[in-house]
């Protein structure tokens, strides 16, 4: 019935359609196992993509050559540049998207790519032989052998939802648990632990008085994820921020006694970045409000998500509660918030390829590394159908480096700390923050995409003229002179210092006060000569003008750093025979088995003086 593949993923959320994709795009016979055709790519949580630091994790999907940046735009119903009010560093795109055609672009993408077959069915276990992945069996008794296996389970791996006092499995509302992985994985010596999610009720739109809330529009200049030609929005449907108020507060206070959050029924941790409404208000007590995003799910449904309300109290509880928010009053509920727990598998048990240390060509990626975020997981679903390609054909391993990628920080941070809660990417578990914008992902990672056969031919050559033409602007903006005399009344204007003398259009651009289309007015020929260029890379050329000495120090500071990447440690060192390592250096690094020296003065636990040591010892 099956021919052996070359991998086999299991689960098809964001993660495993992001392997599936790479893998097969690459080359791979892939198999996408799922429990259900018709949830694949499925935005379980809230129907958005990107937001701060995430944004930038979906372009460097897209940079790469992964499909997450091209269907958000497919699917986009507002687009919104966050944090534009900070450096560069900091902004963050992010799109609403309409949920049903989010996930009929993924199914479609897929079913496009011919390399990828699909099997509907619950995996229940993996097939290991001589220490290798070699397959998965199903809940029909059938055997399915692979070369790799990919496991991106999200929330479903012994999956208990609750709502109130009542509790029952599943992977998300209305869709069975995973049984069976977490049990054979234990017993194949995998440490494994407990998480908790949640979601908030999804009320109907009709019933909402939108004229009591405050109105957030998109962008007035739409932009989008991906660098290729997909398109930019022409319309775009609004969302609306509201309020909750003590007197909501008292209300859901009522329910506390019969909340699993409170009373002891969920034993996992929940994500520290995104905590239940309840949990606000009872570690929040001296705030009097909180606010609530009311977003639309799609372009022709009436169904919202109540983004900030997520909850897991008793549902008559959540109903009450929200009819108590202003422009809620007359609310109808098309279903109850809930909280989820499930198993995930602390990630210091990876190597920085995903695969796993105890069983060859097994790779784990997305919530079962103890991520929460469609972003954060699609980037490891990227990464580990990267690898396992590259593994079977016996191809060098692809890891992106902190100072590389988004995607390297959070690779890096997972196998080298763990994680004992959601672990979620922001712009501050990077170093190279000002190197690794989202405006440069592109610059930074086709190339490597396209080396390793997943980025195509048309990325390359976008690619390059987007840098030929900025480097032109730059290089012309330095050639070019104004006058004084021409100039003068435009920076008085903008309230920047005047000209004595003719000095490069470059000069003016360094001015805090100035930005690059405040140029075109300083005469008509500057005007008709950047008008010819896009926005996108105008704004480039802003950047690395007036950001040049933070990006070269960075650059610099990066370049040091990976000296000791390049110093390398082999794989047999017992470290309990380097008796001057600390005794928890030596437990941390015979676990993690850090490859370079750079990795192993990031693990949590090992000191300074510890890498001394080590670096003693490997001269020696």
């Amino acid at each position: 019935m099956f021919s052996e593949y070359d991998v086999i993923v299991v689960g098809a959320g964001h993660a495993g359609c992001e392997a599936a994709n790479a893998a097969a795009t690459m080359g791979s016979k892939v198999l996408l196992v799922t429990m259900n055709m018709n949830t694949i790519a499925q935005m379980s949580c809230n129907p958005a993509m990107g937001g701060i630091a995430k944004g930038q994790i979906v372009r460097e999907i897209d940079a790469l050559g992964g499909m997450s940046g091209i269907i958000s735009d497919k699917s986009m119903i507002q687009f919104r540049m966050l944090n534009m009010s900070k450096g560069p560093a900091m902004w963050s795109p992010r799109t609403q998207n309409d949920r049903m055609r989010f996930a009929e672009e993924w199914r479609l993408a897929l079913e496009r790519n011919h390399n990828v077959d699909f099997w509907q069915e619950m995996a229940t276990g993996i097939i290991v032989e001589n220490n290798k992945a070699v397959g998965v069996t199903t809940s029909l008794g059938l055997e399915i052998r692979a070369k790799s296996v990919v496991l991106t389970n999200g929330t479903f791996l012994n999956g208990l939802i609750h709502i109130g006092e009542k509790q029952f499995g599943g992977g998300r509302t209305g869709e069975r648990a995973a049984k069976g992985i977490t049990e054979q994985l234990v017993q194949l010596g995998f440490e494994s632990g407990r998480m908790k999610t949640g979601t908030p009720p999804r009320v109907d739109s009709r019933s909402l008085d939108y004229s009591k809330m405050e109105e957030q529009k998109g962008d007035e200049v739409p932009g989008k994820f991906s660098f290729t030609n997909t398109k930019p929005l022409t319309k775009q449907r609004s969302c609306y921020i509201t309020y909750t108020n003590p007197s909501v507060h008292e209300s859901l206070q009522t329910g506390f006694d019969k909340s699993p959050m409170f009373n002891g029924r969920i034993q996992g941790i929940g994500p520290r970045y995104c905590p239940s409404i309840e949990d606000k208000i009872n570690r929040f007590a001296e705030r009097d409000r909180h606010q609530i995003f009311v977003e639309p799910e799609g372009w022709n449904t009436v169904e919202i998500y109540v983004n900030g309300f997520s909850t897991s109290l008793p549902e008559d509880v959540q109903y009450e509660s929200l009819r108590l928010v202003e422009g809620f009053e007359n609310v109808k509920m098309f279903r109850p918030g809930y909280a989820i727990e499930y198993d995930y598998f602390p990630p210091t048990q990876l190597k920085l390829t995903l695969e796993t240390k105890l069983i060859e060509n097994l790779y784990f990626a997305g919530q079962i590394n103890g991520t929460t975020g469609y972003e954060e997981a699609a980037c490891q679903g990227l990464m580990a159908g990267i690898n396992a390609h590259l593994s079977i054909n016996n191809k060098e391993p692809f890891i992106l480096k902190r100072s590389e990628a988004y995607i390297g920080v959070l690779i890096d941070d997972l196998i080298n700390k763990g994680t004992d809660e959601p672990y979620r990417m922001f712009t501050s578990r990077a170093e190279f923050r000002i190197l690794l914008r989202q405006d440069n992902a592109d610059t930074r990672l086709t190339e490597k995409g396209h080396q390793i056969g997943l980025a195509d031919n048309q990325r390359l050559e976008n690619m390059f003229d987007k840098t030929n033409s900025l480097n032109q602007l730059l290089a012309d903006l330095n050639k070019k002179r104004v006058e004084p005399v021409e100039s003068n009344s435009v920076l008085n204007d903008l309230n920047t210092a005047t000209l004595k003398q003719r000095v490069p259009v470059i000069n003016i651009l360094k001015r805090p006060e100035v930005n690059i289309n405040d140029l075109k007015n300083l005469n008509d020929e500057l005007h008709e000569y950047l008008s010819t260029y896009d926005t996108d890379t105008l704004q480039q050329a802003e950047i690395a003008v007036k950001y040049e000495t933070y990006i070269e120090k960075e650059r610099q500071l990066a370049e040091k750093m990976e000296t000791l990447e390049d110093k390398k440690i082999r794989s047999n060192i017992d470290y309990n025979e380097i008796r001057a390592l600390s005794a928890e250096g030596r437990q941390k690094l015979n676990k993690i088995k850090p490859t370079t020296i750079g990795q192993a003065s990031r693990i949590s636990g090992v000191s300074p003086s510890d890498i001394s040591i080590l670096m003693v010892y490997l001269a020696r």
